[in-house]
C-alpha cells in the first residue's frame, strides 16, 4: 500500500450495517474500515452477503441500519456523488460484443462525459496491453481479454475506488496472475479496491481479507492475522491408503475436519491434545509420517462456514 499514514482518514469507515430482503436478514451488523491504496479481500460461501455489502459500502445499496462513510461522502445521503467515484467491474461480461474493443471503450467514455476522451480511451489500451487488438470484435476475445477490457472500462473515468465482483471466474492462471499484477500497480497509485473472490490464492494476495458467512462478519485482518486467529491446528499426515486412513479418522474425539492435498491429508481441530491423542495411533506406524504445518487459508475459510449457520434454510 502506498500514501497510508497512521491515522490518515480511511475511504470506507462503516459500523452496524444491515441489509434485509423480505424477512431474510443478509447482511448483519457489518463493521469495517479501509485505507486509502489498500486491496481489500472479501471471502465466504454463496449467498454470504459479500456482494450485498460491497453495494452498500459504496453506496449502490441503502442499508435498513447502520451508518458510515466512503470517500469522505455519507453512504446514504450522498450516494450518488460516490458514485461518480466508483469503477464498478462484475463477473458477467457486460460489453457489446459487436463493438470493437477501441468502440466499447470509447461508448463507455461518453456516458461518462469524459473530456479529451480520445486519449484517456487511448491511455487504458495501453495501460492493459489492447492496443494492439483494439479494432478487433469483443465477442472474439478470450476470457483473459474479456477482462482486461472490463478493467480498462472501469478505470476510463479514473475512480478512486474500484470494485471487482469475481472478478477472474472463467479465467486461465496466466490471465489472472497478470490482472491481480495491475491491481497492484493501480493500488499503488493510491487507488483502493474491494474484491470478492473464492480464489485462496487471490485472498493471498490481498493486503487485508473479510470473511462472511450468511450475513455476519466472522473474521477480517491480514491473512497471517485470520489464520493465527481462527484457533485452528493443522497436522499433515502421510501414508499409504489415503482414502482409509481419511474414513478411520472423520468424526474420531479433536478431529474437526480431513481434506486431501495432493498425496496427504491435512487433519484439523481447534483442541490440539485431542487432535494429537486421535492421531497417535497413526504416528507409531512405521509407514506414516504424521507432522505438524500450519493451517492454510482454505483450512480456516471450511472450518468457518462449518460453523457458521445458513440463514437461508
Amino acid at each position: 500500500m502506498t500514501d497510508t499514514a497512521a491515522g490518515s482518514d480511511p475511504v470506507i469507515d462503516v459500523r452496524g450495517l444491515v441489509k434485509r430482503f423480505g424477512k431474510k436478514t443478509v447482511v448483519d451488523g457489518f463493521s469495517i474500515r479501509v485505507e486509502r491504496g489498500e486491496i481489500y479481500g472479501f471471502l465466504g460461501p454463496n449467498g454470504s452477503g459479500k456482494t450485498t455489502t460491497i453495494r452498500m459500502l459504496c453506496g449502490l445499496l441503502t442499508p435498513d441500519a447502520g451508518e458510515g462513510t466512503c470517500l469522505g461522502l455519507d453512504i446514504r445521503t450522498q450516494s450518488a456523488a460516490i458514485k461518480r467515484q466508483v469503477g464498478y467491474m462484475t463477473q458477467k461480461f457486460s460489453f457489446w460484443e459487436d463493438l470493437s474493443i477501441r468502440e466499447n471503450l470509447d461508448f463507455v467514455a461518453r456516458m461518462y462525459g469524459l473530456p479529451d476522451r480520445r486519449r484517456r480511451v487511448g491511455d487504458a489500451l495501453d495501460r492493459l496491453g489492447l492496443a494492439e487488438r483494439q479494432a478487433q470484435l469483443a465477442g472474439e476475445l478470450s476470457g483473459g481479454w474479456k477482462q482486461r477490457l472490463a478493467l480498462a472500462a472501469c478505470i476510463l473515468h479514473e475512480p478512486k475506488l474500484l470494485l471487482l465482483d469475481e472478478p477472474t471466474a472463467g479465467v486461465d492462471p496466466k490471465a489472472r496472475r497478470e490482472f491481480w499484477d495491475e491491481i497492484h500497480a493501480l493500488a499503488e497509485t493510491g487507488l483502493t479496491v474491494l474484491v470478492s473472490t473464492h480464489y485462496m490464492d487471490e485472498a493471498e494476495r490481498c493486503h487485508r481479507i473479510a470473511y462472511l458467512a450468511y450475513g455476519k462478519l466472522m473474521t477480517h485482518g491480514t491473512v497471517d492475522e485470520v489464520v493465527a486467529g481462527s484457533g485452528l491446528h493443522t497436522v499433515a499426515v502421510s501414508a499409504p491408503h489415503l482414502g482409509r486412513v481419511a474414513a478411520e479418522l472423520e468424526g474420531r474425539p479433536g478431529v474437526e475436519m480431513v481434506a486431501a492435498f495432493g498425496t496427504r491429508l491435512h487433519v484439523s481441530g481447534t483442541d490440539r491434545a485431542a487432535l494429537d491423542a486421535a492421531l497417535a495411533p497413526w504416528a507409531e506406524r512405521a509407514d506414516v509420517r504424521v507432522e505438524p504445518t500450519g493451517p492454510t487459508l482454505e483450512d480456516v475459510f471450511i472450518h468457518l462456514m462449518n460453523r457458521s449457520t445458513d440463514n437461508f434454510r
